[in-house]
């Protein structure tokens, strides 16, 4: 497959120094961005499927962190964001045209993985949006031998009244070709730079979300803003398929702050519920982005995932 470099913003990412990335085109003739970092003692790869509108840079801390721990690591810009091609006119507007189509950018990223020669076994680590995408894959025999989830979305927190209003109207919103816009309630402008530290529902570390800020504030070119009608529609029916299938034969750990917002814990507790092999960790006074959390959680999260792989090597 080809693969052309692609830029990486070494000087915002804060990791391993050898971290690289390139460029890939998808079946569908979209252009996505893989980023991978190498680690001096390597039991395997791990796939860290980010959530939507992150960016590969934004896991830099993350891959120095299983870096020293002995394993390598890919994130990926899935279409529609980071630097990835955006799918429609508004930039700030969270896009993809079928959920299905981030399979499309898994399929030529796998295929990169292999090109690169990257260590084997591989593991998945996958948040929130990169959740639902990252148990599709393993569902559908995505190759690794252990899956951590964060928040994964498996469902989006909204009242009983609220939710088949969003039905409705990202339904409404194909119908009547206003799908490209920002779903009620949210903002174009990213969300880090849009709202305060304090009263944030990502994480509770105020040196983690300036991190992000200043992500965001130098390479603009990375930021999105909220989700379109049309996303909602489309992560609404993903979703709903995906709660009435069984869990896949792989072992499972999955980790969710006490003070989540923006996934729904019930899907979560229930999908965990029923896996075979598989644990929730529950963590308490955490917010929604446990990876990014205050660094005792983070590094509780770091060591029991790298046990946790250890042991399904």
């Amino acid at each position: 497959m080809q693969m052309h470099p692609a830029p990486f913003y070494h000087d915002v990412a804060d990791g391993p120094e050898n971290g690289t990335a390139h460029w890939l085109t998808t079946s569908d003739g979209v252009r996505i961005r893989m980023a991978h970092w190498r680690a001096e003692e390597e039991k395997g790869t791990i796939l860290l499927f980010p959530g939507r509108t992150e960016y590969v840079e934004k896991y830099g801390r993350t891959a120095e962190a299983f870096g020293k721990r002995g394993y390598a690591m890919l994130a990926i810009d899935w279409r529609g964001q980071g630097l990835a091609d955006r799918l429609i006119e508004d930039r700030d507007s969270g896009y993809v045209a079928e959920f299905a189509d981030y399979q499309k950018d898994l399929a030529v990223v796998m295929a990169a993985a292999e090109d690169l020669d990257l260590p084997k076994p591989y593991f998945l680590i996958a948040h929130s949006m990169g959740g639902a995408i990252g148990l599709r894959a393993v569902m559908s025999g995505l190759p690794i031998k252990a899956a951590v989830f964060s928040a994964p979305m498996w469902g989006i927190l909204m009242s009983a009244v609220m939710r088949p209003t969003a039905w409705a109207l990202s339904w409404a919103s194909k119908k009547t070709g206003i799908g490209h816009k920002l779903t009620p309630g949210t903002k174009a402008h990213t969300y880090v730079l849009a709202e305060p530290f304090e009263g944030n529902n990502l994480t509770h570390d105020d040196d983690m979300y300036r991190y992000m800020q200043e992500q965001m504030r130098r390479y603009p070119d990375m930021a999105l803003g909220g989700p379109s009608l049309h996303w909602l529609h489309e992560a609404l029916g993903d979703m709903k398929d995906l709660a009435g299938q069984p869990s896949p034969d792989v072992p499972c750990l999955t980790f969710l702050g006490d003070l989540e917002q923006i996934v729904e814990p019930k899907a979560i507790h229930t999908r965990m519920a029923n896996w075979p092999d598989g644990e929730l960790v529950m963590i308490k006074g955490a917010e929604h982005e446990v990876l990014m959390e205050l660094p005792a959680i983070r590094e509780m999260i770091h060591d029991r995932t790298a046990a946790f792989f250890d042991a399904n090597r």
